[in-house]
């Protein structure tokens, strides 16, 4: 081999190092790092979301009956909310839809089994649970949410739904009053306030008498639906609109209501 040769192979050699030093510099090693590797590959719409660890909490979702439903209550998903909680046209008022939604489904008008010595027909207040059932026959009741008074202000007992009114004149008692006197002007000596939908009894109310007095003591209607399932009034039980109407219709005059 002459010495041409050998200097040729000695260049070619370098040469070929140089290439893989160039090639070694433009090659992407980052491809080699599994957070890269995840980031580019995974779905754009994917975020990573820290493992949740708490239990899952099951979920009713069938949409019909079932001894199931009718033990526990209608499924959160159960199509008949929108019909109950619609706008309602009543008389010449126009009574907004609820936005049920937003309402912890406990509270919403449901038939549900109840056990209980009470006779059909009978209003039960569950101060509790904050529950008002109508007893009906076969160990059935009609179930709805309520607003309750807050501590100091509730009242439990038997008594009877003395009379009914639709869009009822709201009057203050004068001790209430006296708590918050910018309630004057609503005062029994100034006729009350205007039946509305602004009215804080709502569209119906039911007086409840014991004894043959006054109680004091409504089952009404309320537009502040925030309100059902809490103790935040001064004592009267407070329903839906649209559940206080549907109850309304279902009771007579002199009905026994069991407040526990």
């Amino acid at each position: 081999m002459t010495f041409d040769d050998c200097r040729f192979r000695r260049l070619s050699f370098v040469a070929l190092l140089g290439g893989v030093a160039m090639l070694g510099g433009c090659t992407d090693t980052s491809r080699m790092n599994v957070d890269v590797f995840r980031a580019e590959t995974a779905p754009v719409f994917y975020q990573y979301q820290p493992v949740d660890q708490t239990p899952p909490v099951a979920r009713r979702t069938q949409l019909y009956a079932s001894s199931f439903h009718q033990t526990y209550g209608l499924p959160v998903s159960n199509p008949l909310h929108t019909a109950y909680y619609g706008e309602v046209r009543d008389d010449d008022r126009t009574l907004p839809a609820i936005p049920y939604r937003k309402i912890d489904p406990r509270y919403l008008r449901q038939e549900v089994s109840y056990r209980t010595a009470e006779p059909v027909g009978t209003i039960v207040v569950d101060t509790r649970e904050h529950f008002l059932y109508l007893v009906q026959a076969d160990g059935r009741a009609m179930r709805y949410g309520v607003g309750l008074g807050r501590e100091g202000y509730a009242w439990t007992g038997r008594g009877v739904v003395q009379w009914k009114q639709k869009w009822p004149r709201w009057t203050p008692p004068d001790d209430m009053v006296g708590r918050q006197p910018e309630l004057r002007q609503y005062a029994a000596a100034n006729g009350g306030m205007n039946p509305g939908l602004a009215n804080p009894l709502g569209a119906r109310a039911m007086y409840i008498f014991k004894d043959g007095q006054d109680t004091l003591y409504r089952i009404h209607g309320t537009p502040d639906w925030r309100s059902i399932g809490k103790a935040t009034s001064s004592g009267c039980v407070r329903m839906l609109n649209q559940d206080v109407i549907d109850l309304y219709e279902r009771v007579p005059a002199k009905t026994r209501v069991v407040v526990m």
